[in-house]
């Protein structure tokens, strides 16, 4: 399978999943992004079609403590991040949405730090 096929494959699923995973405005959605060097997690209210919470390798508050850590290790900081995030703007439970991954890696990584950090889902 080329580059392209692995994506499109990725994409098939997604919309496997999006078919029975919606967020509301009392349980909004979880969906995580992963890219080759980064991993990405949004917390989106699809009634209203509004992103609530979003965090990433990327942020600023992220670059001191994901220096020299593994992928899995960086994404555990982002679900811990966005568990944060989420509990101070008073959302505590969710539904997770893994993008088409595998529940596998830094995918389970992330969910499962969200987990520790008091989301629900």
């Amino acid at each position: 399978m080329g580059k392209s096929e692995l994506r499109v494959a990725r994409i098939r699923r997604h919309h496997r999943v999006r078919a029975k995973v919606e967020g509301t405005t009392s349980r909004p959605r979880l969906c995580v992004f992963r890219s080759l060097n980064h991993i990405y997690a949004q917390v989106i209210d699809d009634s209203r079609g509004h992103t609530l919470i979003s965090a990433s390798t990327l942020d600023p508050e992220m670059k001191d403590g994901a220096v020299g850590k593994v992928k899995a290790a960086k994404a555990e900081l982002v679900g811990s991040l966005v568990a944060e995030r989420a509990l101070s703007k008073g959302i505590n439970q969710v539904v997770f949405d893994r993008g088409g991954y595998k529940y596998h890696g830094r995918v389970k990584a992330l969910a499962e730090a969200a987990r520790r950090g008091g989301l629900k889902f």
